[in-house]
């Protein structure tokens, strides 16, 4: 650093500030051991209060939101020291700087929440990738409803599935990235469904738009609700107002960047008064002697260059897009490096990345980055709420934060589902079950897509590229063929695949023929690839995604237990997923929408595999998309659909 007290780089400077570091005292209920702890729930359970405790609790976000929602947090960990200071100023209770990856914690956590007769559990615990390995044991261990040992975990949503089983609260709420439903087998979230149905809970999954309920930003996130008993829970309707990120900050005084005031982190910016409806929720609850005053409006110094390039750019502007004199980066790689937000719209998605880099999330029409207050504003984090340690702390509590106005309304539905105590109609797993037998019950050939039950996985790849999307007098014309080859290593496989070709020809599909004698040629110089267990990874001939996962789930290697099951939304499964859920979701994302309704239909559990060739199965020859034959469904006495009057619906006689 120079003598100026600038730190220099690349011939510009920018100053060096640190601080203001916040130390928050704890909240006046804060509880210092388990007995001052209980003593707090008896007195609040005697009054009357439904209690919730908050695992990976970070700042408080989702605590923040199931208080407004009614609910008294009293319980919360995590591994965060300043989140937990955090937390501890704000919620009264006993707040724990714990590691739930210790099984010790596990029980203690769980002998906790059951003393304490706590009846949500809410929490967002990290979810991490599995090998082979760790997912054949989980899914062998879930499938035979054995209890997963303590000296084997290893995974964060491990212990909180355990805590859960031990403690029993009434609800259950978590919350995670929507990653954690999209790898191909969506096996996290379709084992976290099996194991509490197991338990007796009742589940509800989405991936929900944070913005629908009053948080303005592009941030999606998954949300599991389970009720204890079966209970039914309803998802909260949409919000009536969208708002923009002007709607949000607007009304906070300009800063420069850099800018900090006098006395530290007691010191504030001057605040006029709030101009709309959503910025007079975030002052309201403000101390009487701090209606003028704003905390936390503070951000990093702003580079020269940096300001200059700022200066030129609209919040369409991107990184590549500048002018060269002021870019920094290699634009190949950081074309979106800069990224001023519209005040018109939402804001991108607040993530603890802001903490480190700013650049993402400059003011929509100040040639800076965001600050703390603006930062928790588009989080819905009101202004009264504190972040202990310096601003980069703050930053990172922030961007991990669930927005308390999107947990607020998930808490708000919780509730509503704990005092009407209705039933849920059907399970996953009775959905599963039922699929799975009526998919047995059609025979070693179903009729709609009898290759389904291949007995070789060259047979269902053949059957998938000249049968696809066929007649049925075209597949019971070709399909006996392809019945008859073993693979293209079999001796007398260039005579099938002759005569499959004439066949293919006569019934107007030459082109696909070819393309089977095309993959037959490249199998025969690498035998054995069919077999992978990562099919669609090999890039065969004519073998896309799509048709490399149905194979996979039809014609599993190896023990059918331990294989891969990918969840399909192709065949026709969406528009049966739609109808049997009352919800389009073969009209909205298929990655994320739809793929969760299927999964909502095949579990995770021992009919899984069984189900989900029961749901293809059912597009192909029941759920048609005109004329519905409805009443021989094995599903019609669940499916949203049966209460609606269809002339298009048919019996089958």
């Amino acid at each position: 650093m120079s003598g100026n007290g600038r730190r220099t780089h690349a011939g510009y400077g920018v100053k060096l500030v640190r601080g203001p570091f916040v130390r928050l005292r704890p909240h006046q209920d804060s509880c210092a051991d388990e007995q001052e702890f209980l003593s707090l729930t008896r007195r609040l359970k005697s009054q009357g209060k439904r209690l919730a405790a908050d695992l990976f609790s970070g700042a408080g976000g989702l605590s923040l939101g199931l208080e407004n929602a009614g609910l008294t947090v009293v319980l919360s960990l995590d591994n965060d020291k300043e989140a937990v200071e955090t937390h501890r100023h704000h919620f009264a209770g006993l707040t724990l700087d714990w590691d739930l990856a210790d099984p010790r914690r596990i029980e203690k956590v769980a002998h906790l929440i059951s003393e304490a007769e706590i009846d949500v559990l809410a929490g967002g615990p990290p979810c991490q990738p599995f090998s082979k390995a760790g997912r054949s044991m989980i899914r062998h261990r879930v499938r035979n409803e054995l209890r997963d040992p303590h000296d084997e975990r290893r995974d964060l949503w491990r212990s909180y599935l355990e805590v859960i089983r031990l403690a029993r609260p009434a609800a259950v709420v978590m919350e995670n990235v929507p990653d954690m439903a999209l790898d191909r087998e969506m096996f996290i979230l379709r084992t976290m469904v099996e194991e509490l149905e197991q338990l007796g809970y009742s589940v509800e999954e989405r991936v929900v738009d944070a913005w629908r309920y009053r948080v303005p930003q592009f941030r999606q996130r998954l949300i599991l609700v389970a009720m204890r008993d079966g209970l039914a829970f309803d998802w909260p309707d949409d919000a009536t107002e969208q708002i923009n990120v002007g709607n949000a900050i607007g009304d906070l005084p300009e800063v420069a960047g850099g800018w900090r005031p006098e006395g530290g982190a007691d010191g504030w910016a001057d605040y006029d008064r709030p101009l709309t409806d959503f910025q007079r929720t975030m002052r309201h609850g403000v101390p009487e002697q701090d209606i003028g005053k704003v905390f936390d409006h503070i951000t990093r110094p702003v580079r020269e260059d940096d300001a200059r390039a700022f200066e030129v750019m609209t919040h369409k502007t991107r990184y590549s897009e500048l002018p060269e004199e002021f870019k920094r980066y290699r634009e190949d790689i950081f074309d979106d490096k800069y990224k001023r937000l519209d005040e018109n719209n939402l804001s991108r998605t607040i993530t603890a990345h802001i903490a480190k880099d700013g650049y993402w999330y400059i003011h929509p029409y100040q040639n800076r980055t965001l600050t703390v207050r603006e930062a928790a504003r588009l989080q819905t984090f009101p202004d009264w709420f504190r972040f202990a340690g310096p601003p980069s702390a703050a930053f990172r509590q922030i961007g991990n934060a669930v927005p308390p106005m999107l947990a607020e309304h998930i808490g708000t539905a919780v509730v509503a589902a704990l005092d009407r105590a209705t039933k849920e109609e059907h399970t996953t797993r009775e959905v599963a079950r039922r699929l799975a037998d009526w998919f047995d019950s059609r025979g070693a050939e179903p009729k709609g897509i009898p290759w389904l039950n291949a007995e070789t996985r060259w047979q269902a790849v053949c059957a998938e590229l000249l049968l696809e999307r066929a007649t049925k007098s075209t597949i019971d014309f070709v399909w006996p063929v392809i019945r008859l080859m073993a693979g293209p290593e079999d001796p007398a496989g260039g005579e099938h695949e002759d005569a499959l070709v004439d066949m293919a020809t006569a019934v107007g599909r030459t082109n696909r023929a070819n393309l089977v004698s095309e993959l037959a040629d490249y199998l025969r110089e690498h035998p054995g690839a069919l077999e992978s267990e990562n099919l669609g990874g090999l890039r065969l001939p004519g073998v896309g995604e799509a048709i490399a996962d149905f194979v996979t789930l039809s014609v599993p290697v190896g023990d059918e237990e331990d294989a891969e099951e990918p969840v399909l939304a192709t065949k026709g499964v969406l528009r049966v997923a739609a109808r049997f859920h009352g919800d389009p979701v073969d009209q909205k994302n298929r990655l994320t929408d739809g793929r969760m309704a299927v999964a909502r239909m095949i579990g995770g559990g021992a009919h899984a595999r069984r189900a989900h060739k029961g749901l293809i199965e059912l597009a192909a020859s029941l759920c048609r998309p005109e004329h519905p034959l409805c009443f021989d469904c094995p599903l019609f006495t669940a499916c949203a659909r049966a209460g609606v009057d269809d002339g298009g619906v048919q019996p089958l006689f």
